[in-house]
């Protein structure tokens, strides 16, 4: 029997709005770990703690490549992102 995976790609926010994006495989366990400053560095030194955008994928390779590309992205584009789904910038861990 297959066991099925799933990764995720998200963006999280500071009230600020700096922005960070990340990789996980579990995206519940992980915004715990942001929210809670267990995560030593650039997130907890700026407090980015709220989820603003994520997408789910199957295959680890794909969000791999899917973090790269967002991670090149200019600030522009990532903002446009996170708006066509989250015009209000809602932390959406609450929902998860």
């Amino acid at each position: 029997m297959r066991r099925e995976y799933e990764f995720y790609v998200y963006i999280l926010a500071s009230r600020s709005r700096k922005l960070y994006v990340g990789m996980t495989n579990s995206l519940i366990r992980r915004m715990g770990e942001h929210k809670t400053g267990a995560c030593d560095g650039f997130t907890k030194r700026y407090a980015i703690t709220r989820l603003v955008y994520f997408e789910r994928f199957q295959y680890v390779n794909n969000a791999i490549a899917r973090e790269k590309e967002l991670k090149d992205w200019r600030r522009e584009l990532k903002v446009r992102l996170i708006e066509a789904g989250n015009p209000t910038w809602e932390d959406l861990a609450a929902h998860l």
